[in-house]
């Protein structure tokens, strides 16, 4: 909201400076974005007298220019402008002088041979207007030499406000005035407008609400008033000044006059050309196959959602946010119908996003205008049309009826020190409210006060403490530190939060990027992997490929490497960590923590390399990936079970299954199926893993929460190797968990090297061979002390699988 220094004051007796202001604007709540002074950037240019403009000897449309600026002498300037001619006044700039509107610093030239001391300038190059087919020609009385900011009056101040949404009352001068006055930063002018006397009579045009019974009322009060016989063209300079200062470009009079109380009341208006208007003016919901070419040019289509503005044969403008181009008012409108309506905010901003339009009228609309604004609006409108465009005023046509909501709160004067902090004697909280246009009533702790109508934010006693607060003054509030807390802060994050986080930063340290992708997937791809019940349908999808609740985190992360793969970066390595949907209970929604990788991205990196080709991915790095998942999540890997049935979406021979008991699932882990991998357009291998991080069990926890002493040996640890021959189908982690059994206190790590298998070894055998590690603790183990654990593995192993010792 922008407003100047000089605006301000036709509603604000005040004496203060615009720093002052500009800090309590601050203060009472309304934060000021920047304060410009606008006369800086044209503090160099001065009032010049062009004493002759003679024909350029060497260039047909330039001319040779005698001015004085006021200096005691002759100033030589080549000008291009057509209207250049001797004896007319203008602004001048002299060499060294920045120009805003075109972005440089003057300097002197020749121009075709003629030298040139300094700019006669345009309109455009002051940043004044969009004027530049000539340059700025003034009145014969202006004085030479005079700074033109001084001449002109636009040397003032320029404030922008920022107002938040539920502050509509300060979308206009008036508004920002009346919270100034009520802090005492000024007195606040009488604002009131006197009705406009109506010689014409009734209004032969008249105005309806046309709604059905079933529709809705986004427009509860409408009027409209005509005056005939005006003479639209510029409007004064003053008008023009304040709506440049502004941002807004002057159009003609009767354009800025409404824009004008936009501005300065918060009160949105629309004229129309009378002649173009046919039958009834009225607003309506808009019908399928209507269309607007609106003010800005562009063409819109309206739906039955949108309220409209029409006459008995079109539409004539988008309620509370733009009019048509058809019926807008120009150089030859005679005659005027001025529009000033109240529109529900709901459905103005629902149709301004609708439909892409951002205008003035919708800003305010949106933000809630004064109910009762209505008819003083038009009468303001009508009594500045008269003024500056002259013309025969008719009566108001008015439909329905529209006032503030009469809201009354109970109030007590308490809440303010409760809910603030500030003691506030109960007269100045009172005075404050009174003066903000409140009407308080009652003389005990508890008053009763009574809302205005341009205040819809205000409904309940939190918000007149606040508007208490605004006026003692936000900076006045006390600031006390916290207290100290007693002792140390109890567990803030409960267990599955803590397994989020740690899920995010174990994977992130193994090289995996994070996805977050949609918790919507395809009915198809919802029951490639265990989904697609129609109790986990969409009633109201965002798309059509996306209609079902996702069972699983993989598909979002194998359509993540589709679309990567299909923009050149086929090795990737994600992550996600969210919700899946099993079920419409809630106990069927589980965190899930899954993760791929593609092509060669495997842990020790993606890519060709100089010292030798790049490994595919597959089961092992996923395995590798659950393993330390797990392992951060405080469950080993060798103490659960693995079980050799893999996911529905895994590859049959190349994945598993984590789980503890027969029951408790904790993840899958292997490589994605080839036939799933065609389906999606995925080049292959993707390894793959998910793990329910519901499902893990909490750890136990220990009676204290101190680590043990470090137990560490000072004797050297050694190693045995063992090969086995065992059946082609027995896991590895069967022989491993055997050998590990076999001494439990020396034994400190078992670990499969080397599987091989051939014809010698039988039809159906493999050799698996591992390296025991044995880790003395109190004295040297002897020969016959290693031989017996290395007799104790062999025959542990083979009690468990079946095999022998391969010799």
């Amino acid at each position: 909201m922008k407003f100047t220094l000089d605006w301000l004051k036709d509603h604000l007796e005040t004496h203060a400076s615009a720093d002052e202001i500009s800090t309590d604007l601050t203060m009472i709540g309304l934060e000021v974005e920047s304060v410009e002074d606008q006369g800086r950037a044209l503090r160099d240019f001065v009032v010049a007298h062009v004493v002759s403009a003679g024909k350029h000897p060497n260039a047909d449309k330039l001319r040779v220019c005698k001015v004085d600026a006021g200096t005691g002498e002759l100033i030589d300037v080549v000008c291009g402008a057509p209207n250049a001619r001797s004896g007319m006044k203008s602004v001048f700039a002299f060499p060294g002088t920045y120009i805003p509107g075109s972005d440089f610093a003057l300097a002197k030239g020749n121009i075709r041979g003629q030298a040139s001391n300094g700019m006669l300038c345009s309109g455009r190059e002051l940043q004044l207007s969009d004027d530049h087919t000539g340059i700025i020609d003034l009145p014969e009385d202006a004085p030479v030499g005079v700074p033109y900011i001084n001449y002109a009056g636009i040397d003032g101040v320029v404030f922008d406000v920022s107002i938040t949404p539920n502050r509509g009352d300060a979308a206009g001068v008036l508004g920002i005035a009346r919270d100034l006055a009520a802090f005492g930063t000024g007195v606040l002018k009488n604002a009131s407008v006197a009705p406009v006397a109506s010689p014409g009579g009734k209004s032969p045009i008249p105005v309806e609400l046309r709604f059905g019974a079933g529709d809705p009322m986004p427009c509860r009060m409408f009027a409209g008033r005509l005056i005939k016989g005006v003479e639209n063209g510029p409007s004064p300079d003053w008008l023009q000044a304040r709506l440049r200062a502004v941002g807004l470009r002057p159009i003609n009079a009767l354009v800025d006059i409404t824009n004008f109380v936009s501005l300065d009341r918060a009160r949105p208006l629309h004229v129309f050309d009378a002649d173009k208007l046919v039958g009834t003016v009225h607003a309506r919901m808009g019908r399928a196959g209507e269309a607007l070419v609106a003010l800005d040019g562009k063409t819109y289509a309206i739906d039955e959602t949108i309220c409209v503005i029409a006459d008995d044969r079109a539409v004539l403008g988008i309620a509370g946010i733009i009019g048509g181009e058809a019926t807008g008012c120009t150089g030859e409108t005679v005659n005027v119908f001025i529009e000033c309506a109240w529109f529900e905010p709901s459905y103005v901003a629902t149709a301004g996003r609708k439909l892409g339009i951002v205008s003035d009228a919708r800003y305010r609309f949106e933000r809630t205008v004064d109910p009762e604004s209505v008819i003083p609006g038009i009468e303001l409108a009508a009594r500045l049309v008269t003024e500056l465009c002259g013309g025969t005023v008719y009566e108001p046509a008015v439909a329905g009826h529209v006032e503030g909501a009469g809201t009354e709160i109970d109030f007590p004067l308490d809440e303010v020190r409760r809910l603030t902090g500030l003691v506030v004697p109960r007269e100045e909280a009172a005075g404050a409210l009174v003066r903000l246009g409140f009407v308080v009533e009652g003389r005990g702790d508890v008053v009763r006060v009574k809302v205005p109508s341009w205040r819809p934010d205000v409904t309940q006693k939190a918000d007149l403490a606040e508007e208490v607060m605004r006026m003692v003054g936000v900076d006045k509030v006390p600031v006390e530190p916290l207290p100290r807390l007693s002792g140390v802060a109890p567990r803030m994050l409960t267990p599955i939060q803590n397994r989020r986080r740690l899920a995010r930063r174990t994977l992130a340290a193994r090289g995996l990027d994070e996805a977050v992708t949609w918790s919507f997937i395809s009915e198809a791809e919802a029951k490639r992997f265990g989904g697609g019940a129609a109790e986990l349908k969409l009633a109201n999808p965002i798309a059509a490929e996306l209609t079902d609740m996702r069972p699983s985190l993989l598909p979002g992360l194998l359509g993540a490497a589709r679309r990567n793969g299909n923009r050149g970066f086929a090795d990737l390595a994600l992550f996600e960590v969210g919700q899946v949907f099993l079920s419409a209970e809630p106990e069927g929604q589980h965190t899930y923590a899954s993760a791929i990788r593609s092509g060669t991205a495997t842990l020790q990196g993606a890519g060709r390399h100089w010292q030798g080709g790049a490994r595919k991915v597959g089961v092992f790095d996923a395995k590798a990936d659950l393993a330390a998942l797990l392992d951060a999540l405080g469950l080993d890997i060798e103490k659960v079970q693995l079980v050799a049935e893999p996911a529905s979406w895994s590859h049959p021979g190349r994945g598993g299954r984590v789980q503890l008991g027969p029951k408790t699932v904790i993840g899958w882990f292997g490589e994605v199926h080839p036939a799933l991998l065609g389906e999606l357009d995925l080049d292959g291998p993707v390894a793959a893993f998910e793990v329910d991080l519901d499902a893990v069990p909490a750890p136990r926890r220990k009676p204290t929460k101190a680590k043990p002493a470090l137990n560490l040996s000072d004797l050297m640890p050694l190693s045995r190797d063992f090969a086995f021959v065992v059946d082609r189908d027995v896991p590895a982690a069967t022989i491993v968990k055997a050998a590990r059994g076999a001494e439990k206190a020396l034994i400190t790590g078992v670990d499969v090297f080397d599987v091989f298998e051939g014809a010698h070894l039988g039809e159906g055998k493999k050799s698996v061979a591992i390296a025991v590690t044995l880790q003395p603790q109190e004295k040297t183990l002897t020969d016959g002390e290693i031989d017996k654990i290395s007799a104790g593995i062999v025959g542990a192993v083979e009690k468990a699988t079946g095999g022998v010792l391969r010799t």
